[in-house]
């Protein structure tokens, strides 16, 4: 067997073990999902994921695939359990998340598309990142670390590296490595 497809299975395996104790926390109300942040999430994982497919990457997007599936739940979920803590500036970045989507959609050129998909994906993450800061117990630590991990093993997996195979996958690894960084430093306060 191709270890592309080993480390491809291992991420998808992973990116299920990062969400489940994330939904299971949000049925308990310990972990209170920002309702924008997983909206914006949830279609540029989805987008992402055909992209990189037809990129090239194979298995490398197989764990986007299962993960995009877990970002339609919990931005679902989190109508009623998702945190009440929403300010302007939270709707200020939907809004413009929202407004750089249409363009990343229309785009033709697959460089752009890459780099204004980072960028959306970084203004959603600012809501989240806020929350966090301020409420560090409204996140589940676990699940953000396997994040790390299941996107580190997908570009392992990817077939065909160029930039755009690997750009958007690689700010994952370092959007969620700041997370658990802000989690485990704001809970030590």
């Amino acid at each position: 067997m191709d270890f592309k497809v080993i480390f491809g299975i291992l991420a998808t395996i992973l990116v299920t073990i990062e969400f489940l104790p994330y939904v299971r926390d949000i049925f308990r109300k310990k972990t209170q999902p920002h309702i924008y942040s997983w909206l914006v999430w949830t279609i540029i994982q989805g987008v992402g994921t055909l992209a990189m497919f037809r990129g090239g990457a194979n298995f490398g997007a197989l764990a986007l695939a299962i993960g995009t599936l877990f970002c339609i739940i919990i931005f679902l979920l989190a109508f009623k359990y998702g945190t009440k803590n929403i300010t302007k500036l939270d709707t200020v970045l939907l809004i413009a998340a929202l407004i750089t989507i249409v363009i990343w959609l229309i785009q033709k050129d697959p460089l752009w598309a890459v780099i204004l998909i980072v960028i959306i994906d970084l203004t959603a993450f600012i809501p989240t990142y806020r929350k966090t800061y301020f409420e560090p117990y409204t996140e589940t630590l676990i699940s953000y670390i396997f994040s790390v991990l299941s996107n580190v093993f997908g570009i392992i997996a990817i077939a065909h590296y160029s930039f755009i195979t690997t750009f958007y996958i690689s700010t994952l690894v370092v959007t969620n490595i700041l997370m658990v960084l802000i989690i485990i430093f704001r809970r030590r306060k």
